[in-house]
This record gives structure tokens, sequence and C-alpha cells, in this order.
């Protein structure tokens, strides 16, 4: 009987021991699982070289951006869940009319040592809104009268009309300010990675009694989709951002593990926009026609995006000061129930036979092939033959995969005024100009409302669903957040929700 107990004894001896080595082993599983959390946090974001660049000069690469937010922050920024929080400024003041937004520039010195000073900050500043300025974020800002330096600490932006939603677009990286082309106040340094490739960015905090300090440390790199998502499911990457429609199925066909594909729920734009003006397919009934044909429903299950949803208007549910947007008729009729009709129209436009060839510019990637074919079934059923173009210049139509950088209707209404769009209505350019300088916020947007029609009436953007932003996001990444403007911080990556920047 002491002998069984004795040989019971080293079984369980021999089970607790084999539990303790189970125990690391798996702490030791494959990277994707479980990404060791020693060392630089490694983000790669999909496309090339993250560099520093002047928005001034034009759009910024998804690398840049992220670059930019990190290492040369505006005066507001945004945290993990897109919520406003201080940059280089320390705190702000609105006036009672909206008309004045004063920013007090907290004591900060450039990496060279220099300070920080507000006529430094509003010059350059007033660089990204002037005439020669290509900056993408311009023209959502062409309410600034003027940035002023009031004192060596003290700034004020002056508006010719209210805008509610001006800290939003400060917080992009498209305002991000940086002195001399290269330097920016943080919140991270950045300098080379030893291997030549990537950005090492740095960042030490400082708890409020000085005398203990963490230090964060993360290294960003730009790669291409296929090889980001391989990346990520060897482990050799901690957090992969950039995704879009064009390579969301790599992400989906690899083997990532469960919750790993995150989803920013993004506000803007995405369909088709006319790019010839003139010529045989320059026809809003055309458009309207090509519209009511695209199967959403199904071109939305395809992507396979949790709460993705059709579109059929320009503006989108929510925004500021804007009623729910009205459905067009026609979407009470379904699809299978509305094709001999269209397909009637489309004979009595362009006959049963030799109609036109469509050409449309798409990005390359399996997710653009997947909305060729599904435009090419759709629009194949009223007869039209449907090809990627073989260049922008000979495209009939271009996709617009856009994030609005707020949640004002403006942006996504002056996306389509003339000189920003190939084929345009002036009338409506007389509206948003009458809505920038208005004062009286409920006059500006039924100005918008009214010229949101007018596209829609000319069908001058086909909408078809929100833009898509996707990340692989590893468990050793604590305070990642999907968020309306798909911007994404990388201070604080280890750091659960709450427990601070």
């Amino acid at each position: 009987m002491l002998a069984e107990w004795v040989i019971a004894a080293k079984r369980t001896a021999m089970r607790r021991l084999l539990a303790l080595l189970v125990i690391p082993a798996l702490a030791l599983a494959p990277a994707a699982c479980r990404p060791s959390a020693k060392g630089a946090v490694k983000v790669v974001v999909i496309g090339g070289d993250p560099r520093l660049a002047d928005p001034a000069q034009g759009p910024l690469a998804a690398p840049t951006a992220v670059l930019l937010q990190n290492v040369a922050q505006g005066l507001v920024r945004f945290d993990a869940v897109g919520n406003i929080v201080p940059g280089l400024a320390e705190r702000w003041n609105v006036s009672d009319d909206g008309l004045s937004y004063i920013f007090r520039v907290a004591a900060a010195d450039w990496p060279d040592g220099r300070k920080v000073t507000a006529q430094q900050v509003a010059r350059l500043l007033k660089r990204q809104l002037a005439a020669r300025s290509k900056n993408p974020l311009k023209d959502p800002l062409g309410a600034v009268e003027d940035v002023v330096a009031m004192t060596d600490r003290v700034i004020e932006i002056r508006l010719i009309a209210p805008r509610p939603n001006l800290l939003p677009l400060l917080a992009q990286p498209e305002f991000a300010i940086l002195r001399d082309g290269r330097l920016g106040t943080g919140p991270f340094a950045a300098r080379p990675a030893s291997d030549g490739h990537g950005v090492r960015l740095t960042r030490e905090i400082t708890s409020g009694d000085e005398e203990s300090a963490r230090r964060e440390d993360v290294l960003l790199a730009g790669g291409k989709a296929d090889s980001a998502v391989a990346d990520f499911i060897a482990g050799k990457s901690a957090l992969v951002l950039g995704g879009t429609f064009a390579d969301l199925p790599l992400a989906q066909r690899a083997r990532a593990p469960r919750g790993s594909l995150q989803f920013d729920p993004a506000s803007g734009l995405f369909g088709l926009v006319p790019l010839k003006s003139g010529g045989g397919l320059d026809d809003p009934e055309l458009r309207h026609l090509l519209s009511q044909a695209i199967n959403r429903d199904r071109l939305v299950a395809a992507f396979a995006v949790p709460n993705l949803a059709p579109r059929v208007t320009l503006l989108e549910p929510g925004l500021d000061g804007m009623p729910a947007p009205v459905t067009p008729a026609w979407t009470g009729t379904p699809l299978g129930d509305r094709l001999p009709a269209l397909r009637a129209q489309a004979d009595r436009m362009f006959g049963a036979v030799n109609k036109p060839t469509i050409h449309l510019a798409l990005p390359e990637g399996p997710g653009a092939e997947l909305l060729l074919r599904a435009l090419v079934l759709d629009w194949g059923t009223l007869g039209f033959k449907v090809e990627r173009a073989a260049s922008p210049d000979s495209a009939d139509f271009a996709i617009v995969d856009e994030v609005a950088p707020s949640s004002s209707a403006a942006w996504f209404v002056r996306r389509f005024r003339c000189g920003a769009a190939p084929v345009c209505n002036s009338d409506m350019n007389e509206l948003l100009e009458s809505a920038r300088s208005t004062p009286i916020p409920a006059q500006r947007y039924a100005l918008l409302a009214q010229a949101a029609g007018m596209i829609e009436e000319r069908q001058l953007f086909i909408p078809i669903t929100a833009p898509i932003r996707w990340s692989l996001v590893s468990r050793r990444i604590q305070g990642f957040a999907g968020n309306r403007f798909a911007r994404h911080t990388l201070t604080g990556l280890e750091d659960k929700p709450g427990s601070g920047d």
C-alpha cells in the first residue's frame, strides 16, 4: 500500500513538473500567437518606407503620415480612440461666437535645443495654408482668416465663420508642426533603425515624482501588404497598419490568431467618380443607371467586414448638424425587380448591342479585383463591358477611397467641387462658397445639404459603402483601438486602455 502511494505521489509530482514545463512552452509558442514582449515593438505600415515629408508638398503616404503624427505633433493630437488630447498646446479656449481659438503652447524645446515659440508655430501653420501649399487638408481649413502669435506662448486662430470641427483637422498629420523639414517635438524622438530599415522611435515617460521613468521603444517600418501580413503571422512584427479594401483579402486568408484582424469604424467616401467631362459616358442618366445596377448587398457581403453597410447617398448618417440622408426611391424596389427596366433604359440609350466599354482606374490588389469582378457582373447584366483601365488617363471612372478628417458634411461635399473633381457643377460651387462664409450654422448646414443634393442629382459620385481600414494586432498590443479617423498613435501600445498616455 505504501509502495502504491509512493508511485502515485511520483506520478502526481511528474504531472506537476510537466505542467510547469508546459507554461513556459506556451510562452515560447509561435510568435503570431504571443509575440515576445522584449525589445522594441515593431510596427509595419503598408506602403513604402516611412520618411519625414512636408505636407505642403502634397498628400502623405500612409507610413509617412504615421511617422509624422508620432514625431511632429500638431497643436493637438489624437489618442488611441480618436479623442482630441493636448499636443504642442497644453490647453485652449474657444470664444463664445466660435470665431477665435486660442492655444497656449507648452514649454518645449526642439531636438536641437532651441525653444519652441508661438511665432514659429504660427509661421509653420500659415505655410501649410498658403496659396502655394499642396496640403490636401488646406481646403477644409478655408475658413481660417489668420494665425497670429499673441505672445511667445499663445497662438490665436481667427475664423471667418464658426467651425466646431477645427480641432480634429488640426490633429491630423497634415498639420504636424515640423521645423526645417526634419525637427518635430514628439511625442517620440526618431532616428534611423540600426539595420537601415525603418525608423527607431523612443519616448521617455517620467512619473509625477520624476524618480522613476519608463521607456517606449517602437521600430516603425513600411512594407508591401503580402510581406507585412506574412511577417505578422511569423511573429516578426506586433502591429500592421494601413490596410485598405485593396489588400484586405490577404489578411483574411492568412491564419492569424483569432481577434488579430481589426477594423476601424471609418467615416468617409468609398465609391466611383467620373473622370471625363464630355464624351458618350459623361451623362448623369447613365451614372444613375450604373448606380442602380450595383448589387451593393452582395459586394459588401463579399468584403466580409463587420458592421459594413451599403450606401447609396453621398452623405452618411451622423454628420454634425445634418439630418439623416434620404435614400432614393428606387432602393425600395429589389434589384431583381428593377433590372428589366434598367436593361431597357440602357438599350434605349446605347442600343441593344455594341454598348461602350467602361474603363475603371483601380489600385492593385485582390480586393480591387473583387470589386472589378462585381462591377463586371453587375454592369454586364445591362450589356456593358467593364475593364481595368490601362492608365488613369484612359479611365472613365476611378475609385474614391478616403477617410473623412472630421465629422463635417463640408468635407464630403467639397470633395466634388470644381477644381477638385474632373466632372463638376459650377452652380454647386457658388453654394459652397456661400456655406463657407455664412456665420449662421443652420444656414450653412442647409446650403451644404442643397449642394449634396446637386451632386446626387447629377450623380457626380456613385457611393458604394464606407471606406475599409484594417489592422493586424498581436496580443502584445494592449492600447490599440479602432476609431472613425483611422489614425493610430504609437504611444502606449503596450498599455491597457485607460491606463494613461
